[in-house]
């Protein structure tokens, strides 16, 4: 089954909590802290598989959760952090923050592979925390919560060549002819339903990718008939074979009506796809009739600009030379692009952490809500039960200007304060 949307719950494993102990061992009575860091939690993140075609699996599994990290232990035993987890795609597939709409990563190259949620840092012992000042610390951090989102996933097929045109033009008859592609043919108007892939190997060596995309219609831009459906499937082509139908006059259509109709769907969908270089296919010339229209429109497409090639998919003639010319303009076009990446070179798209600054916003009913990466990290991690935790939070607090800046904007003692979802009472 071909599957090219799914939207998932991603959450990075949350960190493990730091311990507080001290050193116990005979003849040391009053031995130091010892108390180890918590593990950091496993990060998930998306690796693209060119061996994959379609998104169907996250229709049977949509929560995915990577390994927490272990808990720190007394004699400075750090935990382990959690494993990693991986989530296989097709290569083509564009990952999206649901909430937010951020674009997170475009999968475009086997192996490439982006962070989609990061996982808890692990919080620190009390070994950690001695100081001059402070030599027996009894508190230690809590493990940071895993970054948590809803993703949708969108595969766009990554093809050289995309196959366009009415209904029943004879795509599928045309890419079964010139791939492995066994695509359902019949002579009705939609039975292609899914986009299909073929690899056209040429004569001399040469190859390229296929997709034959379901015919289109008018309204297609508006999601009519098979519509955007199908239509995103086209973006990522580079060259467009536009059949056309010359036995379709027995249905009332003229192929240069089809021919503006269709390019005015790919237009009012996305310009850019009315700018792909295009080639058109005249197709069912073994018909009589089909090959005597063809003969008197060939002139005037011609003098339009447009370049025909005449061709029957269904005796295969016409179909080699057809062949050799999408190779010879994909050359070109290779010619003419920017030098990709090599896999190896290629930056990976990694989801940036927020400013460490702070943010506050005060509510209709009066709370203060700080918000920021470094004090909402600080926030959860704190032990809110362990007054030294506490006191530790207020002084950083302190020195980051959070105080100044709250009491700048008129807190008042009572007021609530709410940081990520700590929420405490302002206090003189």
């Amino acid at each position: 089954m071909f599957v090219d949307k799914a939207t998932i719950v991603v959450r990075g494993g949350n960190g493990g909590n730091g311990v507080v102990s001290f050193r116990r061992e005979k003849y040391i009575p009053k031995g130091g802290p010892d108390g180890g860091d918590g593990g950091n939690g496993g990060s998930i993140k998306v690796v693209a598989d060119r061996n994959l075609r379609t998104l169907m699996d996250f229709r049977y599994r949509r929560e995915y959760t990577a390994e927490r990290g272990y808990h720190g232990q007394g004699a400075n035993k750090h935990g382990r952090d959690g494993k990693d987890m991986s989530i296989i795609v097709p290569v083509g597939t564009i990952v999206r923050d649901r909430d937010s709409g951020e674009q997170i990563a475009d999968l475009t190259t086997h192996g490439q592979e982006a962070i989609l949620a990061r996982g808890g840092l692990g919080g620190r012992g009390n070994a950690r925390f001695t100081t001059s000042t402070r030599q027996v610390p009894r508190f230690a951090e809590k493990g940071e919560p895993g970054q948590e989102r809803r993703l949708d996933m969108e595969l766009k097929l990554l093809a050289d060549v995309g196959l366009i045109g009415y209904p029943n033009a004879g795509k599928s008859t045309l890419i079964s002819r010139i791939s492995a592609a066994k695509p359902k043919i019949a002579a009705y108007p939609f039975t292609t339903l899914v986009p299909n892939l073929g690899v056209v190997r040429v004569p001399d060596g040469r190859s390229f990718v296929v997709a034959d995309i379901p015919g289109l219609i008018i309204g297609a831009h508006r999601g009519e008939g098979l519509g955007f459906e199908f239509l995103r499937h086209v973006e990522r082509t580079r060259l467009l074979l536009h059949l056309l139908d010359f036995s379709a006059f027995h249905e009332g259509r003229d192929p240069k009506e089809d021919l503006a109709a269709i390019n005015n769907e790919l237009r009012l969908y996305n310009p850019h796809l009315s700018r792909l270089p295009q080639i058109l296919v005249a197709n069912k010339l073994d018909i009589t009739e089909a090959r005597q229209l063809f003969e008197e429109q060939k002139s005037s497409l011609e003098a339009e600009g447009w370049e025909v090639w005449p061709i029957s998919a269904a005796t295969g003639k016409g179909i080699e030379a057809l062949i050799y010319r999408v190779a010879d303009l994909l050359d070109d076009l290779n010619a003419a692009a920017e030098p990709e990446l090599a896999v190896e070179d290629e930056v990976r798209v990694i989801t940036p952490l927020a400013q460490s600054s702070f943010d506050i916003e005060r509510l209709k009913d009066g709370t203060f809500v700080v918000s920021g990466e470094k004090i909402e990290r600080l926030a959860v991690m704190t032990d809110m039960e362990n007054d030294e935790a506490v006191d530790r939070f207020q002084r950083i607090l302190i020195k980051m200007g959070v105080i100044a800046a709250l009491e700048k904007l008129g807190v008042q003692e009572g007021d609530d304060i709410r940081i990520g979802n700590v929420e405490f009472t302002y206090e003189i």
